[in-house]
């Protein structure tokens, strides 16, 4: 009998070890990593230097508190990252992960707005869907109702306003004049922030708005007083192609940039948020100090585990890779489209690729249990691991698969990823 508290009652296989963009189990099966986990693998596996570098940390020095001290690799690797990302002046906050993160920008827009003399700015606008995180700030944040239902008791509806989610038919400007109506609606005056994912992860996979809309978003909100918060945990640190997200479609500057999963890859829990000067000096030069925190917050190993792998992705040129590869997936992925009827639309930014799957009868998702699982666990079958997932927000799953393998995968190997989706979605036939 395990001991171990599983995520859910299925079986789960024993992974042993992982090279690239290959995990193998303890039964001897090999499966291509087709979603980066979580698209948090984005150097690959099994890096031996990330590994060297956690280890020399953790022998010099392996932890201190944040009350009491900061460290040079925390130091360096905030002064790396502002480059990287193109955010002078910019304040780097550690966390562990996205959920933190997310938790610790709503806090900090609230804060924010307190030591203006605003206190009664406290409300978050997000979209539907959208998610942010499991803790119940981010998850109250998070606009994914079979996520939020049975904590709903818990969450204060009238402080999360929501906002529709992008829409293609649109252009940025119009689809971002929408958040002006849901400021006016919410009373401006008590709104801190707007939150959103500037390409959409596992809630509606890889939607993104039309150019403009985030220097528009960005434009409101200043109008109004309201900090523009980008959720880049996912979409971040390369993996779109770009530093950020964000700026896919021009030059858009957030007032706090949150980020994980990519910081350190997987080999460690690392995550945070960028605040801009003007939020930190905010802050700083009111009570002195942000109400928050957590203990392993800015820990040595994990910052060392995310400067080393921020070494590779600028040595490998990695943001370029996720372009080039990217566009070579998406591309195989519209002659399956072709292919396979079921597969309503491909879509995303680099290697953040959304399969958006139903009825080609009614463009719909089918009903439960849901295609997109289905899809997946065919393709696991075949040896390639995919991300399901639903932008519905009745809590219907299925019409929606998450693709997003390392930065690091070479293009034989999209090749396969490609070759193995094919076969598992053909052996489904045409669901109905």
């Amino acid at each position: 009998m395990s001991n171990v508290f599983y995520r859910s009652s299925k079986s789960y296989p024993v992974a042993v070890r992982a090279g690239g963009v290959f995990i193998e189990t303890q039964d001897g099966r090999s499966f291509l990593d087709g979603s980066s986990g979580a698209l948090v693998a984005n150097i690959g596996h099994g890096r031996v230097s990330v590994a060297q570098a956690m280890a020399e940390q953790a022998s010099r020095l392996a932890f201190v508190h944040g009350s009491q001290f900061t460290s040079d690799v925390l130091e360096e690797y905030a002064s790396r990252l502002a480059t990287f990302l193109d955010l002078p002046g910019y304040r780097f906050w550690a966390v562990s992960g996205g959920s933190e993160a997310n938790e610790s920008a709503i806090k900090l827009a609230r804060q924010y707005h307190v030591e203006r003399g605003e206190p009664g700015r406290f409300k978050v606008i997000t979209r539907v869907p959208s998610y942010h995180g499991a803790s119940l700030g981010a998850l109250a944040a998070s606009g994914m109702g079979a996520r939020r239902e049975v904590y709903a008791p818990l969450i204060r509806e009238d402080a999360w306003p929501k906002m529709p989610k992008p829409d293609p038919t649109l252009s940025g400007e119009e689809d971002a004049e929408r958040l002006r109506a849901v400021l006016e609606a919410a009373g401006p005056e008590s709104v801190a922030a707007f939150i959103c994912e500037p390409v959409v992860g596992a809630s509606d996979a890889a939607l993104a708005p039309n150019t403009g809309y985030h220097a528009r978003v960005a434009a409101i909100c200043r109008e109004y007083g309201v900090l523009f918060v980008a959720d880049e945990v996912m979409s971040g640190m390369g993996r779109c192609g770009a530093p950020l997200a964000v700026r896919l479609g021009g030059e858009v500057t957030p007032d706090i940039v949150v980020l994980g999963k990519g910081l350190a890859a997987g080999y460690a829990p690392l995550a945070g948020l960028m605040a801009s000067p003007e939020v930190y000096g905010t802050v700083m030069d009111g009570s002195g100090a942000f109400k928050h925190g957590f203990t392993y917050a800015g820990h040595p190993v994990s910052v060392a585990a995310g400067l080393s792998v921020l070494d590779i992705v600028e040595q490998e040129g990695l943001v370029q890779a996720a372009r080039e590869r990217g566009a070579q997936l998406l591309a195989g992925l519209e002659v399956l489209k072709a292919r396979h009827p079921h597969i309503l639309a491909v879509r995303g930014q680099g290697l953040l690729l959304g399969v958006v799957l139903g009825d080609p009868a009614t463009g719909q998702a089918f009903e439960r249990p849901g295609l997109a699982d289905r899809v997946a666990a065919a393709a696991r079958e075949e040896g390639l691991l995919t991300y399901p997932g639903s932008g519905a927000v009745d809590g219907v799953r299925g019409d929606h698969l998450l693709l997003g393998p390392p930065l690091s995968i070479t293009p034989a190997e999209v090749d396969v990823l490609l070759e193995r989706l094919d076969r598992a979605l053909a052996s489904l036939g045409v669901p109905s």
